[in-house]
């Protein structure tokens, strides 16, 4: 997950070479029922998880078993599922930057959140505490992290390069895990703002509060204000924003 280049270092009058650590990143093209759906830029671990959470939260399948096959081999996936209608709308690639499909949004087909989960400032904070330890991101100021947690404690903590890659790996490991997992006692947790496209992908997952320590948009306000969703923002010490279903969120 991390290369190192030469680089320079600059301090002042004082310039030296050294080995710098850099993350890396791959594309990752995704073939449903052998056509081409997207390419992805991610980074190389958790390739699978990956493909099974985007497809999940851009809503190809709703559930693991339409998944009938999922093989990753070096840069391409190809997955055969049960109902490969759903994949023939046209995806742009998706770069580190930004998510899949909020260009395409139609904001009357959003889903609504089911679940009556509510987190403190105990949880907010302990939460953005465990996705801030990565030693990835201490080597290389390169990765994002995302959590899923319910009230007592971190259910899975993973990195990318972006945000949005990283929420879809967090969702992947709880639906390949099959039967058992419930979203809508989860919270997530994210170090990047929280666009629309990560807005959309929890209320698609199900997942009724997201907790970051940057911003949020206008359209991910929106989308929360329609499906349920409790975006919690700007988490640091103390201090927090909640922007959208205050119920969501306990004060004192």
């Amino acid at each position: 997950m991390i290369e190192d280049f030469e680089c320079l270092r600059v301090d002042g009058d004082v310039v030296h070479s050294a080995a710098c650590p850099v993350i890396e990143e791959v594309p990752l093209s995704i073939f449903i029922n052998g056509r081409h759906f997207t390419t992805a830029m991610i980074s190389p671990q958790m390739r699978r998880e990956f493909v099974a959470g985007h497809l999940y939260s851009e809503r190809i399948v709703s559930q693991v078993q339409e998944i009938e096959s999922l093989e990753v081999e070096g840069d391409v996936a190809r997955v055969i599922v049960t109902n490969p209608i759903r994949a023939v709308v046209p995806r742009r690639p998706i770069v580190s930057g930004c998510g899949g499909i909020a260009s395409f949004l139609d904001e009357a087909r959003l889903p609504r959140i089911r679940s009556g989960l509510t987190i403190g400032m105990e949880q907010a904070r302990e939460a953005m505490e465990a996705i801030s330890l990565s030693k990835t991101h201490i080597a290389t100021g390169g990765v994002h992290s995302v959590g899923l947690f319910d009230r007592s404690g971190p259910l899975t903590i993973v990195e990318d390069i972006g945000r949005h890659n990283a929420l879809d790996k967090a969702i992947g490991i709880q639906i390949l895990k099959g039967e058992g997992f419930d979203f809508g006692r989860m919270f997530a947790a994210c170090t990047g703002r929280v666009s629309s496209d990560m807005a959309l992908k929890c209320s698609v997952a199900g997942i009724p509060i997201v907790v970051s320590r940057g911003a949020t948009t206008g359209l991910a306000i929106s989308i929360a204000q329609r499906t349920g969703l409790g975006i919690i923002g700007f988490l640091r010490g103390k201090r927090l924003t909640v922007y959208s279903n205050p119920e969501r969120f306990e004060i004192g």
